[in-house]
């Protein structure tokens, strides 16, 4: 396999220079390992032969065998076409191209015998099939059964290159180079695990002779991808586990005390019991925590972060929390600073738009250590923010920072802080077990006493009188009420509502009641202003776009609308949810959309009228739209691409190659032994030119 790394894919028959450029441009394939992992995107059953005779109503692919009883060129210019009369001895149909229609006559013929496999269609009572794939019907060229559809581009089809070619291409390839393969993983683990071998794999995948080898083929080259991922993680967090030091914090003092005995706003649930006991126990280890904290939206994630500073303060430390934005950090500030001032914690807000004397002033206190907690945006990561003793960093919703920029925050102190990694997304296992997967995890999963679910309802377009009245109904009540639109401004392109056609109307249905606006490309100023309005319930209702998906904490909002809801993901529309329901009343989510939406978009949309359990809707999103929709980039914990294994259905194989990777580094921690010997190789040629940012996430 090393060889095949290094070597390019133009010397192989079929490509050239040309065709190599285009491949690499288009496809990302610049060696014969890239081409041999090219996998087919889903395969079409070939053994399979249809009469054109029995063809009806809305046909799928299929492959039909036959002779051409004619050619024909048809039409001038860019609407020239070659049209071909085929027979199958049942009946007829045209067979069309409009492109390479030069190459089409010379290598195609009237009385050959061919297979033809493509899509037919109906046009005033005549058959058709346009651009067909085409072989000769020779038993020597030709093998029915299953065949691979590779992923392509349509400048890869404009230039010829079709997903046939590919697979000529592939089984030169693999007639040249998959006898002498070897296999990276150890001849022990193949056996106990009842694999393939890489090399029969490999074969298969493309090859496959049934769907019973395909699925042992995939099998063995997802665990093999899965296990280098894991083995990678759990070798960098098994080193840092013994090599990194961290200050130890022995003790539980007068701050932390004082806070839970006369400020704690409400009784710890047992989930925040124990994770806070968790958190605990790390920090007294004498090595750097590295913790991820999930909760769902109103679990009591900042309560919990809160405590967490003050063990940090008591032993004599500085803490920080970083946040993405600055409506989430001064929300960060005005909640921290409600529950701690009282029992002398000292603590300051730090964003793009604080003044330089209050800028100076926190400097100053940093350090000579008189400043104890540090709330900020990006600006707590510039050069001039110095701590006396930073002790323990705390990061909200990580994945909207970039890892270089969270990396600057470790050194800014001689030992590295403990971190806490927050999240309000709630993280499927699997995907944990991936991204998250050199982090310890702990799950806040227990809402705080009081708090009701929201109840999430579908409405149609043609609803929204009753919607409306259901809003006056709460507004009568002195409640308030959130209503989000998916664009600021309307957009002839898209059938969609506007924020600024949507604050019109709602000004002129409730003008008995006062109405704020916000959305992402005004001031900061212009926006903090808005949303004061509204927190301070100088406004009744705010009209946003999602930007009020985090940061906004107004408990006396009980109602959320959501228009045009199908536009959102599962996880937006959680986040959105989350923004009700934090008080004691009960609060609902109006999910706005049309009646005809497509099967996919009504099931997406179902779930969240079934269940507000934040997991499940993520497990639901995982599977459904992958893990780059739901973390956004995976910067930090996913060095290596994934060709075939898939993080929101392979969760079972995750586990599998989990366990795989933990015996191997239980028994040789360094693959030093013989056996491992290739597979240390392996894992040196997949991760050589992938920086390791885990080491700082």
């Amino acid at each position: 396999m090393q060889r095949l790394r290094a070597t390019g894919i133009k010397y192989l028959k079929g490509v050239g220079p040309k065709r190599a450029e285009l491949l690499e441009k288009e496809l990302g394939i610049k060696t014969c390992a890239d081409l041999l992992y090219h996998f087919p995107s889903h395969y079409v059953d070939r053994s399979r032969f249809y009469s054109i005779k029995s063809f009806s109503g809305d046909m799928p692919v299929v492959q039909v065998k036959g002779r051409f009883l004619s050619f024909n060129i048809q039409g001038e210019g860019a609407k020239t076409r070659l049209v071909g009369l085929f027979t199958d001895g049942t009946a007829t149909m045209e067979v069309v191209w409009f492109k390479r229609i030069k190459w089409m006559r010379e290598n195609y013929h009237v009385g050959g015998e061919y297979i033809l496999f493509g899509k037919p269609s109906e046009f005033g009572g005549r058959w058709s099939m346009v651009h067909p794939e085409i072989d000769i019907a020779d038993a020597a060229k030709f093998t029915p059964g299953l065949r691979g559809v590779y992923p392509l581009t349509e400048k890869l089809r404009n230039r010829g290159i079709t997903s046939r070619t590919i697979f000529q291409i592939i089984s030169t390839l693999i007639d040249k180079n998959i006898g002498g393969m070897s296999d990276p993983l150890p001849s022990a683990l193949v056996r106990s695990l009842n694999l393939m071998s890489r090399a029969e794999a490999l074969y298969v995948i493309h090859n496959p002779s049934d769907n019973a080898k395909l699925e042992k083929a995939r099998l063995r080259l997802k665990f093999e991808e899965l296990l280098y991922l894991q083995l990678n993680i759990l070798s960098y967090s098994r080193k840092r586990a013994s090599n990194s030091g961290g200050l130890r914090f022995t003790r539980v003092g007068s701050f932390f005390h004082a806070f839970y005995e006369k400020c704690l706003p409400f009784p710890l649930t047992d989930a925040q019991k124990r994770v806070i006991k968790e958190i605990r126990a790390d920090m007294n280890t004498g090595r750097q925590m590295n913790r991820l904290l999930q909760g769902d939206v109103g679990s009591g994630k900042t309560l919990v972060a809160l405590m967490c500073m003050l063990i940090a303060i008591d032993n004599g430390a500085q803490a920080c929390i970083m946040a993405p934005t600055e409506i989430l950090a001064t929300q960060h500030f005005e909640s921290l600073n409600s529950m701690a001032a009282a029992v002398g914690v000292n603590i300051k807000l730090l964003t793009g738009s604080t003044p330089r004397k209050q800028r100076e002033i926190i400097h100053s206190q940093l350090a000579d250590g008189s400043l104890h907690i540090l709330i900020g945006t990006h600006a707590v990561i510039e050069d001039a923010v110095q701590f006396k003793n930073l002790g323990l960093v705390i990061i909200d919703e990580q994945h909207r920072f970039g890892v270089a920029q969270r990396a600057r925050m470790w050194k800014k102190n001689s030992i590295p802080p403990h971190v806490l990694v927050m999240t309000a997304t709630p993280i499927p296992r699997t995907l944990a077990m991936t991204v998250y997967g050199d982090l310890d995890v702990s799950v806040i999963d227990e809402l705080p006493p009081g708090r009701k679910p929201v109840v999430t309802l579908m409405r149609y377009d043609e609803q929204r009188l009753d919607v409306y009245r259901s809003i006056t109904r709460q507004l009568n009540q002195g409640r308030q009420v959130y209503i989000v639109y998916p664009l600021i401004k309307e957009n002839e392109k898209v059938d969609l509502l506007s924020l600024e056609q949507g604050y019109a109307e709602i000004c002129e249905v409730f003008r008995k009641y006062r109405v704020a606006y916000v959305h992402g490309k005004m001031k900061p100023s212009e926006k903090d202003a808005q949303m004061a309005l509204f927190a301070s319930h100088q406004a009744d209702i705010l009209v946003a776009t999602t930007v009020i998906e985090v940061g906004v904490n107004v408990p006396n909002a009980t109602t959320m609308i959501i228009e045009n809801a199908e536009r959102f993901g599962l996880s937006q529309l959680h986040q959105l949810r989350g923004r009700v329901g934090r008080g004691d009343g009960q609060s609902f989510c109006v999910l706005m959309t049309r009646r005809n939406i497509g099967k996919e978009t009504r099931k997406r949309l179902e779930i969240m009228t079934s269940t507000s359990d934040g997991f499940v809707v993520a497990e639901a999103d995982l599977k459904m739209r992958g893990p780059g929709d739901l973390e956004g980039t995976l910067q930090s914990g996913m060095p290596i691409d994934l060709h075939i294994a898939n993080l929101a259905t392979d969760g079972q194989i995750i586990a599998m190659a989990r366990r795989a990777a933990e015996s191997i580094l239980d028994a040789d921690s360094s693959l030093s032994a013989s056996e491992n010997q290739p597979l240390k190789r392996e894992l040196a040629a997949v991760f050589n030119r992938v920086f390791d940012w885990s080491m700082i996430s």
